[in-house]
């Protein structure tokens, strides 16, 4: 299989180009900073998968929520108009989300059958998934990704927190009630995997446990044999990230109902065994 890879070299992209490649098939790589010369490296492909964009983890600003939505929405958007004008397609798009998509909260349980949020988040990711299900229009299927916190040493959230813990400065973020629904990279690339074979529709990527953020630091600090006791106030992260410490003090307990239904499973379900498979590395 020749697959074209938008973005692919971000955290999750190198990993899931080295899973491609480790199975034999073939990588192309391209930028969605040129939507219209990424198109045009889709000739021969069989699969497109896009994890453009720029990140989330940063104050908002408006300009920086006006280069969220570009990266994501008008670059999909553009990258499909100039498909448009191309035969053969690819037959398939496999599209990046992210449970931002569902909003936040503490009691709520939300799966692949959830409403969108009414925040900024939400917004974003309903008119990010909008702009990928154009491709339904160009004959092709269309898998939405939507993915939790990915955990990685060598990338994401807990690449960031390990030196931190590692020291026995790390601890509970704000109240540490908020939900912390993660992910194991290899179930992550696993999930890609799947949707490139053939899995359809919405796919949450997020382990079946999901933990507070106070289970979450306990659990870290365990496999780590640090103690973990220095707690981070809410209004410090308000005032290093602005309305984006949105990302790091609000969550929300989301399943993956439909991606278990449609048979896929687990590697690492439950989170102490998730970091001690990664801390052994």
């Amino acid at each position: 299989m020749r697959v074209l890879l938008l973005g692919g070299t971000g955290f999750i992209g190198k990993h899931l180009q080295a899973a491609l490649l480790a199975r034999g098939d073939e990588v192309v790589l391209a930028s969605m900073r040129d939507p219209a010369a990424a198109a045009q490296r889709a000739a021969g492909c069989d699969v497109v998968v896009n994890l453009a964009g720029e990140p989330i983890a940063q104050r908002w600003s408006p300009a920086v929520k006006a280069r969220l939505a570009e990266s994501r929405i008008a670059a999909t958007s553009a990258f499909l108009s100039a498909l448009a004008g191309r035969q053969p397609r690819p037959r398939a798009f496999v599209a990046a989300s992210a449970i931002g998509f569902y909003g936040s909260s503490e009691t709520a349980t939300f799966d692949e059958e959830s409403p969108a949020g009414n925040d900024f988040l939400g917004a974003l990711c309903a008119e990010w998934e909008r702009s990928s299900l154009h491709a339904q229009s160009l004959g092709m299927r269309v898998s939405l990704i939507r993915t939790g916190i990915v955990l990685g040493v060598d990338g994401g959230a807990l690449a960031k927190l390990l030196p931190i813990f590692k020291l026995g400065l790390g601890g509970v973020v704000g109240s540490g009630k908020q939900w912390f629904s993660w992910i194991h990279i290899e179930d992550q690339v696993a999930i890609y995997l799947a949707a490139i074979d053939g899995a359809d529709g919405i796919l949450n990527a997020t382990a079946p446990e999901p933990v507070t953020n106070a289970e979450f630091t306990a659990a870290l600090g365990a496999a780590l044999h640090r103690p973990a006791l220095l707690p981070v106030p809410s209004f410090a992260l308000h005032v290093l990230l602005g309305e984006g410490a949105t990302v790091v003090l609000d969550g929300q307990r989301v399943l993956p109902t439909r991606t278990i239904a449609l048979g896929y499973r687990f590697r690492h379900p439950h989170l102490g065994q998730a970091l001690q498979s990664l801390l052994a590395r």
